[in-house]
């Protein structure tokens, strides 16, 4: 089988920024027909979305995909709650693990995988402000080495 190209269509640069992500999952996600009409155009925003575990199924809060402009009754409120889709295992295990303080689950991309749509979930543990501030130093440091390296190639 070829390999499937991936096609990004949101990504959340602010979940990186604010949480140390210990493991990335993939999961479908249970969609509408319009919408994903509207995610094909790339309009999803996925900043202010977190994910939940209720009685054993997985849901995306705050993932807003706009309403397709050709969909008049077919579309759907734009923040509805969506039910991922994981197995049973997997649940069980992020279960476990938000159970422990500190831990919870954050959506880091949206994207389709073939024709299918994929959300990348990620197990993340909060930053505190000090670590922030160290990926921050890390960065300038980083493209301080690279300005120089840079300027002595010339």
């Amino acid at each position: 089988m070829a390999k499937e190209s991936k096609k990004l269509i949101a990504n959340n640069k602010k979940a990186f920024h604010d949480y140390f992500i210990e493991e990335k999952y993939e999961a479908g996600i249970s969609l509408a027909g319009t919408e994903v009409k509207s995610l094909r155009m790339g309009k999803c925003s996925i900043k202010e979305a977190f994910i939940r575990i209720e009685q054993g199924e997985v849901y995306v809060y705050k993932m807003h995909i706009s309403p397709y402009e050709k969909g008049n009754l077919f579309n759907k409120d734009p923040l509805r709650v969506r039910k991922l889709l994981l197995h049973k295992r997997e649940i069980r295990k992020l279960m476990g693990q938000i159970a422990q303080k500190g831990y919870t689950i954050v959506p880091l991309n949206v994207y389709f995988k073939g024709s299918i749509v994929k959300v990348e979930i990620g197990l993340a543990k909060g930053k505190k402000l000090y670590d922030k501030r160290q990926d921050i130093a890390k960065k300038d440091q980083r493209r301080e080495a690279e300005r120089k390296f840079k300027v002595q190639n010339l």
